[in-house]
């Protein structure tokens, strides 16, 4: 209990409809400027039927169902509740020909049960994962027809106390179907305020590496920001403990963050070495390898898939089974008695990665026509990035007949002023200008030129949208 840190909480009642994979950052940045927390006690001290949790990727939804569990068990929340089950979708996706919740619970709890009869006792059930589980759109569009039985498990556990976790376009489809409960409370997950950022590094970070800590995410706006969500602070933490010397470059832009992180989790947790990253990307098979996990990434990612069988990668790894075991680490496998299943181990890294996939190996027009990328745009813009101070140049560089970059990102920047729907894309254009690290080139300023801007200087904004707006401005006046 002494290692749990605090976790912003809001209500979520007005969510918005998200779209898988699409601006989910944009979006909690946006919500992070102005919220007002509930405390841990207000949520779970007082009894609700139901309790739907939504969070970015990374945020801590598992972190804080563990902590209800821990409370659980001392019996600090939940009292009237005799006996309380912890399901995550990930686990549910081995098991589709279950039918009830006594089957359920005889595959994940047989031992613990055996024979005893649950429905004689006030019982609730925890959701873990929401959005990661296959059949999602059947328990949404739940019918007496649905080929699924393990849908109808998870409708049944609506008949009981029940808390279910995702992520936010996951809840706000699975909204749909617990409107009945009138007792229901419907939260969000904002990570880390500032004290909890402060408590994370004093719990986690070592006394020398502290200060140095501290100095870097308050001298990098990008870094300050996401520092709220837990998997980017611990990331952040660690990379820095690690480092001789860090590169102020490091935390720049969002696309030099996770760069940092996939590149880090690379080096430390695959390859296991001290090395340079210079020295270790040099090697073809390393590249091999890093372009793997990139095209795996890219082609679930349009396709909208987070959880994945042996026989869908067969279909563009082809010598998947020879590399199977050395993608573990990035990729999860999940045995069964049935078949094996796999899933990214971060869903930000799989966006990432979908993203360097489509810098190193799809043309400029593919990558333009791909509706599906839209949310990658500012990334595959920040690959173009020349810093020679940057991670970023040990990415680019992993197909020959990769391509140019100053025509990329001229041609995704003249792409985003001549749509028909240009008012939506002013942003996104100057998010990409900034990722890139770009200066005003005779090809784009011609671009520039043709349009009127404006860019109001308001509260509201975030420190994100500021430093990319700041940036697109001194580089505007510099141009003449």
């Amino acid at each position: 209990m002494d290692n749990f840190v605090d976790l912003c909480i809001v209500d979520a009642v007005n969510t918005q409809m998200d779209v898988v994979f699409s601006f989910e950052r944009q979006k909690f940045l946006k919500k992070q400027m102005k919220y007002s927390p509930i405390s841990y006690n207000e949520v779970f001290m007082k009894e609700k039927s139901v309790i739907l949790i939504s969070g970015v990727a990374g945020i801590g939804k598992t972190w804080l169902l563990q902590k209800c569990l821990l409370d659980w068990s001392n019996d600090l929340i939940w009292k009237s509740v005799e006996l309380v089950f912890y399901l995550e979708c990930r686990r549910l996706n081995q098991y589709p020909n279950i039918s009830n919740i006594n089957e359920l619970l005889n595959v994940f709890y047989k031992d613990i049960i055996n024979g005893f009869k649950t429905s004689n006792h006030p019982a609730l059930f925890i959701i873990d994962g929401l959005d990661e589980f296959k059949f999602l759109n059947e328990l949404i569009n739940c019918s007496s027809s649905c080929n699924y039985p393990i849908v109808n498990a998870l409708t049944e556990i609506q008949k009981y106390k029940y808390v279910v976790a995702g992520r936010v376009y996951a809840i706000d489809q699975y909204q749909s179907i617990s409107t009945e409960h009138r007792n229901k409370l419907t939260i969000q997950i904002m990570g880390f305020n500032q004290k909890g950022i402060h408590n994370y590094i004093e719990k986690n970070v070592s006394d020398e590496k502290k200060d140095v800590v501290k100095e870097t995410l308050n001298g990098s706006l990008i870094a300050k920001a996401m520092a709220s969500v837990p998997f980017y602070l611990s990331s952040m933490c660690k990379i820095i403990s690690v480092s001789k010397g860090i590169n102020k470059n490091s935390f720049l832009t969002m696309t030099n963050l996770y760069a940092s992180i996939f590149l880090y989790f690379f080096q430390n947790h695959i390859i296991k070495t001290n090395k340079l990253i210079k020295n270790i990307i040099e090697g073809d098979s390393n590249k091999k390898y890093i372009l793997n996990i990139c095209k795996i990434a890219y082609e679930l990612f349009v396709e909208n898939k987070v959880i994945f069988s042996e026989e869908e990668i067969q279909t563009f790894i082809i010598d998947f089974d020879k590399i199977e075991s050395n993608l573990f680490g990035f990729i999860e496998k999940i045995e069964t008695n049935l078949e094996c299943y796999y899933q990214f181990a971060h869903l930000t890294i799989m966006e990432f990665c979908a993203s360097v996939y489509a810098y190193n190996c799809l043309s400029i027009e593919e990558i333009i026509a791909n509706e599906k990328l839209k949310s990658c745009l500012s990334m595959i813009c920040g690959l173009t990035n020349k810093s020679q101070n940057s991670l970023l140049k040990f990415l680019v560089n992993l197909n020959p007949s990769k391509n140019d970059s100053e025509e990329l990102l001229y041609s995704i920047l003249d792409r985003l002023l001549k749509s028909k729907t240009y008012y939506n894309y002013v942003d996104l254009f100057i998010e990409c200008f900034y990722e890139s690290q770009s200066s005003f080139t005779d090809e784009i300023k011609l671009l520039v030129d043709e349009r009127k801007w404006t860019i109001s200087i308001a509260d509201g904004k975030t420190s994100y949208k500021t430093s990319c707006e700041i940036y697109f401005v001194n580089h505007y006046i510099k141009s003449g």
